[in-house]
């Protein structure tokens, strides 16, 4: 059994249903009903008529049946390279280590960073020296400019 294809709807024409349409120069046309006939006449676009199998495809109708096959991402296997200040070597005895002492290493770095910080805090005190406060009154008033007004610019706003 033969079945077509309707030229506007893209509904199916089973044998002995629909009509064929044939122009001057020769192009062949399926219709299923005089409905999409009509509007094949009229040069309405299809895409835009919501009962068109056309139109279900644009925007994505009915498609919960259909199970698209799940893409899976290529897996890369990245080659290890030397990074600036740190050679090859280095980076592999690094990643082979194991993670107590990897662990003990930061402690320790962690503990040299803390000294460090301590001394220098101790260092600024000690430079630090207590100062005699500032005597307060007209003395100080005195020293300071008043504001003179600003003329504004532009008038009104």
């Amino acid at each position: 059994m033969k079945v077509d294809l309707c030229n506007f709807s893209g509904l199916k024409i089973y044998p002995g249903h629909g009509k064929r349409f044939v122009k001057i120069d020769g192009k062949v046309f399926n219709f299923v009903s005089k409905k999409s006939e009509r509007c094949q006449r009229m040069k309405r676009n299809p895409r835009k008529v919501n009962w068109t199998v056309l139109y279900r495809r644009k925007y994505k109708k009915g498609m919960t049946e259909e199970v698209s096959k799940k893409r899976t991402r290529k897996t890369y296997k990245h080659q290890a390279r030397a990074v600036a200040g740190a050679s090859l070597a280095e980076i592999m005895a690094k990643r082979n280590q194991k993670p107590e002492v990897r662990q003990a290493q930061r402690e320790q770095a962690i503990r040299a960073a803390k000294e460090k910080k301590r001394a220098d805090e101790e260092k600024k005190k000690s430079l630090k020296k207590p100062t005699q406060p500032k005597a307060k009154g007209k003395t100080q008033k005195q020293t300071q400019q008043p504001k003179k007004a600003v003329p504004r610019v532009g008038g009104k706003r």
